[in-house]
């Protein structure tokens, strides 16, 4: 179940999206709030969470003084602009509506299992807007056991189906990811940190693919050909957002982009089988070579 605050901050969110330009005047904003909660809404609780929206999802409410209407501004939004932004609204509202029509629509939708679920999501979220330190229980992958960790969570990542915890950790004196799957408890200690001076998520990741922080490597060249095929699904679902048309021709599509190929990268270049070819560089080309023969290696013998 959507916890009840992230819930009400979405609904708020989607009530605004859906009001478009035209905005809402508080009544009729109220009038809304009752009509799904069945509560008062006073204008503090509003204001409250007009500035909540603000810092979790990167959305101002903006209000028409000449007017008084509220309203989210389409041109200067977050909706618009972060993609990121959109999914994680996208990804509440849907688990929020298949809670409320669970009933009615049973056995009409069929959504994925998400293993990190969202059981952690929310404490961490508020961890985040009070910038407070957390002790976390954590299991690595190939073990049975937990180790305390203290991290001050800086940031949220969603990946293939997973939520990742973007932290400082206190152990390891740098940045880790922390998978939300892998959390066997969760607390705060009491203690608060202070975010550094212009951190972004999106820069941080910017030369990587994936969840892999940058440890000193220098981003390259990566050219792949690509059936025409795969090329449309490209075009939908970039692999990187450097990624830029070179050429097209009858049967298949050049791309460039410029991103450190990580492990991960390799994998996602693997899985696409005959489907596309890395022209360039000659090590990550070698490299997705070697991942190929071996897997063709296990179905000769």
């Amino acid at each position: 179940m959507v916890p009840e605050l992230i819930d009400k901050y979405v609904f708020l969110v989607q009530t605004f999206i859906e009001a478009g330009s035209a905005g809402l005047s508080l009544q009729e904003l109220q009038d809304r709030w009752e009509g799904r909660y069945g509560e008062p809404y006073p204008r503090r609780t509003f204001v409250n969470h007009r500035a909540a929206v603000a810092e979790v999802f990167g959305v101002e409410i903006t209000c028409d003084r000449s007017t008084n209407r509220y309203y989210i501004d389409a041109g200067e939004s977050a909706v618009d602009k972060r993609a990121a932004t959109e999914y994680l609204i996208d990804t509440f509202t849907v688990k929020s509506l298949l809670t409320l029509g669970q009933e009615r629509l049973s056995g009409r939708v069929s959504v994925e299992e998400i293993p990190s679920g969202h059981k952690y999501l929310t404490s961490i979220m508020e961890a985040m807007l009070d910038n407070a330190v957390l002790s976390i229980e954590y299991r690595k992958y190939l073990s049975t056991e937990t180790d305390l960790r203290t991290i001050r969570p800086y940031a949220l990542k969603e990946f293939e189906k997973r939520w990742y915890v973007v932290a400082y950790s206190e152990s390891a004196g740098d940045l880790r990811t922390f998978a939300l799957d892998r959390i066997a408890g969760l607390r705060r200690n009491g203690d608060h940190f202070k975010m550094p001076a212009g951190f972004s998520v999106e820069k941080l990741f910017q030369p990587s693919f994936g969840i892999y922080l940058p440890e000193g490597e220098k981003p390259v060249l990566v050219k792949i050909r690509t059936t025409l095929r795969e090329a449309a699904y490209l075009e939908d679902l970039p692999l990187h957002p450097s990624q830029m048309l070179l050429s097209k021709d009858s049967s298949s599509c050049i791309y460039a982009m410029t991103l450190i190929p990580n492990p991960g990268f390799i994998m996602e270049l693997c899985k696409r089988g005959n489907r596309l070819e890395v022209l360039e560089p000659l090590s990550l080309r070698n490299a997705v070579k070697e991942e190929l023969k071996n897997a063709l290696k296990q179905y000769e013998n």
